[in-house]
């Protein structure tokens, strides 16, 4: 199973528009963050988790010719409004893609985006996405992919594990029962927005806090915000670092 970090980003992406911080006028190109989502491949089939702002730009970028299902975390417009550069694929491959997510996050998304999942009489559009919702764990080409409930603030999101990663964006508290589904990994990605704290993420101290009793074999941090520079993850502890778009990982399957 081949990870790919699609955008490692927050919100705004980096460099953010108008800032001339250290951050945004950096040369590393591991300073250039699009927003957070993530690509999992695996026997010849592409699993998207969340359709970032910039997912055509990522798309394009990592060459990707297909895309066969969507995890959403949650509703937030970072997350979901490249939902619309998905008709491409189907426009190419010619199936519906399904697309799973919490109830919640589905009623958004078809309030918002009713086109492109239900046909409307007269309108002359197809539908082009299957919403499906995921009230637990669930076998998708090969792969077993569990839902791990998180806390976004006052909201909720949700994480998921596949075999023996996860993938934690958006979030400022793991609650229970959810650090039980988490043992066992090789790759953690999780949430760690800045240095400072932040009420609806974790921030850098608290991510490899939360992440310590869990003990994966590694930590990479994501959903990272202009006040984050790549260079400075030489100050993180040994097992973890930074995000960076077009990062790769490849994963054991059980």
């Amino acid at each position: 199973m081949k990870i790919t970090i699609l955008g490692s980003g927050t919100s705004t992406g980096v460099p953010m528009v108008g800032c001339r911080c250290r951050v945004c006028s950096s040369d590393d190109p591991k300073d250039k963050r699009t927003r957070a989502s993530l690509l999992i491949c695996h026997n010849g089939r592409n699993i998207l988790i969340d359709a970032s702002t910039d997912l055509r730009f990522q798309a394009l970028r990592e060459d990707i010719e297909r895309i066969d299902a969507v995890l959403f975390t949650h509703s937030h417009a970072d997350h979901v409004n490249g939902i619309d550069d998905l008709r491409g694929f189907h426009f190419l491959h010619k199936e519906i893609i399904p697309c799973f997510g919490s109830r919640a996050t589905l009623e958004t998304l078809e309030a918002g985006f009713g086109y492109i999942f239900h046909e409307h009489d007269g309108s002359g559009y197809t539908p082009l996405l299957q919403p499906i919702e995921v009230d637990g764990s669930f076998e998708l080409f090969g792969l077993t992919i569990t839902p791990v409930p998180l806390e976004h603030g006052r909201t909720r999101s949700l994480g998921y594990r596949i075999d023996n990663f996860a993938y934690l964006t958006d979030c400022s508290s793991i609650p229970e029962p959810s650090p039980a589904l988490l043992k066992g990994l090789d790759v953690l990605v999780i949430d760690g927005l800045r240095w400072t704290p932040h009420p609806f993420h974790f921030n850098i101290e608290s991510a490899i806090a939360v992440t310590q009793p869990l003990k994966p074999a590694r930590t990479v941090l994501t959903h990272l915000s202009h006040d984050v520079l790549f260079a400075d993850g030489a100050r993180l502890p040994p097992g973890c670092e930074f995000a960076w778009d077009g990062m790769t990982f490849d994963i054991r399957t059980t």
